[in-house]
């Protein structure tokens, strides 16, 4: 997957960079069907546990492209802080609420819909 800015060109990123995105993508292609993770359980996966802001913006750098169920990554109390960068505001929860993860106010239910990764 090539990375791409907003106007939708191609970054040129330096290597460790792009290693990066490329296990967040591996991981965020992972996630199974009804379930979710957050910003930092990825970025823990990939031993940069203070990392969380980066997997947003590695996430950020796939706008438009659906090939990557990025609607099941959230932050850490379960809310859709993601939700802006879907095509409409309430997409992101329609996608999850289709795969039947249940809310409790505006949070995803966490114990019962997060899935915590590994990177093998």
């Amino acid at each position: 997957m090539a990375l791409r800015n907003k106007n939708n060109r191609i970054n040129k990123t330096n290597p460790q960079k792009e290693d990066f995105y490329q296990k967040v993508f591996k991981i965020v292609a992972e996630i199974p069907h009804g379930k979710v993770t957050t910003y930092g359980e990825i970025a823990q996966a990939i031993g940069l546990k203070s990392s969380a802001r980066m997997v947003g913006w590695a996430l950020n750098s796939t706008i438009g492209d659906d090939s990557l169920p990025c609607h099941r990554v959230i932050n850490r109390t379960g809310e859709l802080t993601g939700k802006r960068h879907f095509k409409t505001p309430t997409l992101m929860r329609e996608l999850l609420e289709n795969e039947g993860i249940e809310f409790i106010g505006e949070a995803v239910n966490l114990k019962k819909h997060l899935w915590k990764p590994s990177l093998d």
